[in-house]
């Protein structure tokens, strides 16, 4: 009995986050209410509360979603242990491209991320978070690149913090263009072949040794 109540209480937050998605999605995220996320999963704005304190905490939940499946590769990059710190990061990039092209829930949420949501006062802790959550993307990277110094997979005069500037705004720039031009350009098909050109960069550029001079 337990083990089924356990079952519905998930089978309900995913419902939840489910219409929270599209009605965010269709309405933008500082039009909808948590009574349109109600009416949309057929549920009471009790049963939202049960699971979520706010929209905020909603809305970081549904991101989240969507991004903890990238967390092992995340980890192996940095992992001292991993024999190919390169390999995990380059998987990383081109996963999250072609994942993003090719599924729809993960594109609608960047789609609401980069497109339908204004940081307002009410979403102040979404913003919070959304930083926070850059920082320590730009610090894993760095540490994966690091890492892959460590091994001779990336020159040993890297300047690894302007790298790690770099492939983040490759990563999210090329999010952003899927979400305003999703037909422009079929970035599944092109995905390695990017993430590539942006190492190969890494690799070559004078601009990204720290002999360069500052940023």
């Amino acid at each position: 009995m337990a083990r089924r109540t356990k079952e519905e209480a998930l089978e309900t937050r995913n419902r939840i986050l489910d219409a929270a998605e599209h009605v965010f999605f269709e309405k933008g995220v500082s039009r909808t209410s948590l009574a349109d996320i109600a009416q949309a999963a057929g549920v009471t704005r009790g049963a939202i509360y049960w699971h979520f304190e706010n929209k905020g905490d909603l809305f970081t939940a549904m991101f989240d979603r969507v991004i903890l499946p990238l967390d092992e590769l995340k980890v192996a990059s940095v992992d001292p242990g991993e024999p190919d710190p390169l390999g995990r990061i380059k998987d990383l990039c081109t996963l999250c491209l072609c994942d993003t092209a090719s599924d729809a829930r993960r594109r609608r949420v960047f789609e609401i991320l980069f497109l339908k949501c204004e940081f307002v006062e009410e979403m102040g802790p979404v913003m919070a978070r959304h930083q926070g959550n850059m920082r320590e993307g730009l610090m894993r990277i760095e540490e994966g690149l690091r890492n892959a110094m460590s091994k001779g997979q990336l020159p040993a005069d890297l300047d690894a913090p302007r790298a790690a500037r770099v492939l983040h705004s490759f990563i999210t720039g090329a999010l952003r263009d899927m979400a305003i031009l999703p037909d422009a350009f079929d970035v599944a098909s092109n995905a390695e072949r990017l993430v590539e050109a942006v190492f190969d960069a890494l690799r070559f550029s004078p601009a990204l040794r720290v002999t360069a001079g500052p940023a």
